[in-house]
């Protein structure tokens, strides 16, 4: 999220899209609701017509897995009627830059594709440089070589008819969104999981920053892009890197091609080396020195080969027997995982499972599944009993960036522990087990510093706090700022999330128990409630709102400006120098990729840095490897420099703008007897699933509430009245759901909130069931996910939950 939730009610419009922020996110739906009261316009698009748009000013429908179609016909509606911003691409983004001639697109495949490997090599894409090994900037925004002109040409065929032909939203209706959203601005978009469960999630995100770009929509009070977390500590797991590619603070991991300290700085950069020791002297203390290279080899090696993704490659591993024990904390994989027959049988060939929950889940009983055998499971299955969150004292990092402090409301009963605890007790014992071994492997576990502070009542999360802030090793204090890592000296700091939570609890106390609404700028900054990452600042890339002489482009939006001899500020200056002037370099920068610059277009760059001198590295760690590291090393994405219409792996529809089907680059089976794929001949109908309120995600917790049940005793299937006469069903009627993979059997809920959609002249059918159903708790059915597509997006990993290709027949299985 680049703004926050209290930001939105500056907006003059705002489109929701891949979010039903009403119903998923309804704490946030009140300043939505403050904006359009103020005047704003409201877009929904959703192939459901739900609680979200039932407020809305436009409502537009669109097929599952499409939206780069309709969101390709904005961005070509903006620049051939020159409706960007100017000044703000010439001066903030990477308009004018020259790419290489050699750039090419073609039938749905950029240049460098390799058939054989399914990759892109992406030299092509980068920038045309100069002597210096800087970027080469045309002189007008009409140069045929610069950004700007190779993404008109690459949507130039994105016509309003054209979109409609993709997405099935009526081209007058593609119109009048664009129209709407460019001409009120600043605009924000709010999107969630409806955007980014597909095999183009991060492609979709992107046409969302190419729009906003264009219309200087970035660093606005009102603008930004803003991702709705669909739990509440969503954006804390992810900065405390519960994924496989990034530790703590987005740290890019090491992989085998970084073998020592030195190999890795120079890949990833001087920022990002700086932060790795830190972090490094926060695990390891005293035993992190540049001796041993900081313990940089007790962090494990990613294989390079292997992609970024995670959840469903590791159950794809476990059907191949790689794993013997498995950890699984707060996640109910057996009704969350696509195809959820494997997730089954991979649990099955583990030898102990260990699960920590509140409530005996379908995960941590998986060998009672219908369709299993008891009798043939081997597996182990250890169930910790785990604090629910009124039970738990510690921090909740909301969508915002907002670490917000709280307290037990609540003593947790029996012998329920917070997860903190149960992680901190492994580890004691870990380090018990180990003591006095002499195996080099093993000092990973025996460096560790495991000296957390305890009370009465357990681990002193303060404390944990306290790490992950950061400490001037020379004197002993309490970190106040991310940058002070980059001023330092390697090895003389200490943050256990790499500077991200800097600032969060210093020597002036623990800033994430602030509770001071006050807000001097009327704009929702509100500077002393709880803390935002980074530095506190609350809208990201706020340079933007300003122009080059530091002037605000917004008189009644001025989050930070300059009155000639310093910056004064609502909010806390981000990415640029807070001591320099706003013509300099340092005071000019915008953002914080390698360029600086805002992308259009997203190829590989890796800044030079200046005065290089000539050094030569050995193996281990010198520290004069920080005069040869460049500034940053940015790979570009992995699909592609800019975004392209792929249908979803599953379709009906044969792709209406290339011959390339689907994305190119997307994972193919590693299971061929679970993860199947159906046609339209067979399968003809497109299947998204959701959640509703009252049953929270998986249902693990809010499954076994009465009073919640109540209200949603059972799951349902959205269908049209249109599919509903064909099939021969009416309203609470069984209904059975086929895809390649499985049947599942649920009632019918027929309604006008489903309507077929035109696709090249024939009707499509969407069907919408929500996914949070298994076989457990007080409340019990069958898990959509048993049939959906565990096909992934190919840069993040991410399931496509979304679209996949289904059957609906009448009666159960």
């Amino acid at each position: 999220m680049t703004n926050n939730f209290i930001d939105m009610k500056n907006s003059n419009v705002i489109l929701i899209a891949g979010n039903n922020t009403a119903e998923c996110h309804p704490l946030a739906m009140r300043w939505v609701l403050r904006a359009q009261k103020n005047g704003a316009k409201l877009i929904v698009v959703d192939p459901r017509f739900n609680r979200t748009a039932k407020v809305a000013d436009i409502y537009a429908p669109v097929r599952p897995g499409t939206d780069i179609g309709y969101l390709s016909a904005i961005v070509k509606y903006i620049v051939d009627n020159e409706l960007y911003d100017e000044t703000y691409l010439r001066e903030n983004t990477n308009a004018l830059y020259k790419v290489n001639p050699d750039f090419s697109f073609h039938d749905g495949l950029f240049s460098g594709y390799d058939d054989e490997t399914g990759s892109y090599d992406k030299e092509s894409w980068a920038y045309q440089l100069d002597s210096d090994g800087l970027p080469i900037q045309a002189d007008s925004l009409d140069d045929p070589d610069c950004v700007l002109m190779k993404l008109k040409a690459h949507f130039k065929d994105y016509t309003f008819e054209k979109a409609s032909e993709i997405t099935g939203m009526p081209a007058d209706k593609v119109q009048l969104v664009a129209e709407t959203f460019v001409n009120n601005r600043p605009g924000t978009i709010l999107y969630a999981l409806g955007m980014t469960q597909k095999s183009v999630g991060v492609q979709g995100i992107r046409m969302y920053a190419i729009i906003q770009l264009l219309l200087g929509n970035m660093g606005m009070p009102g603008g930004g892009i803003n991702a709705n977390r669909g739990e509440p500590n969503v954006q804390g797991t992810t900065d405390l890197a519960c994924m496989a590619h990034i530790l703590p603070g987005y740290i890019p991991i090491p992989t085998d091609a970084h073998p020592t300290l030195n190999d890795y700085i120079q890949a990833v950069g001087t920022s990002s080396g700086k932060k790795m020791i830190s972090l490094l002297k926060a695990w390891y203390g005293e035993n992190a020195t540049p001796e041993n290279e900081f313990g940089y080899h007790h962090i494990p090696k990613r294989d390079s080969t292997i992609s970024n993704a995670a959840h469903v490659p590791i159950f794809e591993k476990l059907n191949q027997n790689a794993f013997k024990m498995g950890f699984i904390f707060g996640q109910n994989p057996v009704v969350s995982t696509p195809t959820v027959d494997m997730a089954l049988q991979g649990l099955s060939n583990l030898d102990l499972l260990v699960v920590s929950e509140a409530f005996e889940t379908e995960t941590s009983s998986f060998w009672l599944h219908p369709d299993l055998n008891p009798e043939d499971i081997q597996t182990e299955v250890l169930l910790l009993p785990a604090s629910i969150t009124f039970e738990k004292a510690g921090t909740i990092t909301n969508s915002s960036r907002w670490i917000q402090g709280k307290d037990a409301i609540v003593p947790a009963r029996g012998e329920a522990k917070p997860d903190a605890d149960i992680i901190y007790e492994f580890m004691l014992k870990l380090k018990e087990t180990y003591a006095g071994s002499n195996d080099p492997k093993d000092k990973a576990i025996l460096d560790l510093t495991w000296d957390y502070a305890t009370t009465g009542h357990g681990l002193d999360v303060e404390s944990v706090l306290k790490e992950m802030n950061g400490y001037n090793l020379t004197t002993g204090k309490l970190l106040n700022s991310g940058s002070e890592i980059q001023r330092m000296e390697p090895g003389k700091s200490s943050s256990g999330v790499g500077g991200l939570y800097t600032g969060v609890i210093t020597e002036s106390g623990n800033h994430s128990l602030r509770r001071d609404n006050a807000d001097s700028s009327g704009l929702g900054i509100h500077p002393n409630w709880t803390f935002s990452w980074p530095d506190n600042t609350r809208v990201l890339w706020n340079r933007g709102s300003v122009n080059r002489k530091g002037q605000p482009r917004d008189k009644d939006r001025a989050l930070v400006s300059w009155n000639g001899n310093k910056w004064i500020e609502h909010d806390v200056l981000h990415v640029a120098a807070n001591d320099k002037a706003p013509n300099t370099p340092e005071g000019s920068k915008v953002f914080a990729n390698t360029e600086g610059k805002g992308a259009l277009f997203r190829g590989p760059f890796t800044m030079p840095q200046a005065d290089t001198p000539d050094i030569t590295l050995e193996s281990g760690y010198d520290p004069n490897v920080f005069k040869v590291a460049p500034i940053s090393n940015e790979g570009g994405i992995g699909d592609g420099p800019m975004p392209t219409h792929y249908e979803p792996l599953e379709s009906p529809v044969k792709n209406p703008m290339f011959s390339q089907q689907s994305n190119p680059t997307a994972q193919p089976p590693k299971l061929p007897e679970f993860q199947k794929y159906g046609d339209g001949k067979d399968f003809p109908h497109m299947l998204t699933t959701y959640m509703v309120t009252e049953q929270f995600l998986s249902g693990g917790v809010t499954r076994n509430t009465p009073q919640l049940n109540e209200l949603m005793p059972s799951n349902f299937a959205e269908i049209s009245k249109n599919l509903a006469k064909k099939v021969g069903v009416k309203s609470g009627d069984p209904v059975t759901i086929s895809t390649a993979r499985g049947k599942v059997t649920v009632e019918a809920m027929v309604t006008d909130r489903m309507q077929p959609l035109k696709i090249g002249g024939k009707d499509v059918e969407v069907v919408g069931v929500p996914w949070g159903w298994g076989f457990k708790g007080l409340v019990s059915g069958e898990s959509i996910n048993t049939v959906t597509n565990s096909g992934y997006e190919p840069n993040t990993g991410t399931p496509e939950y979304k679209a996949c290709a289904c059957n609906v027949t009448k009666g159960g299985k």
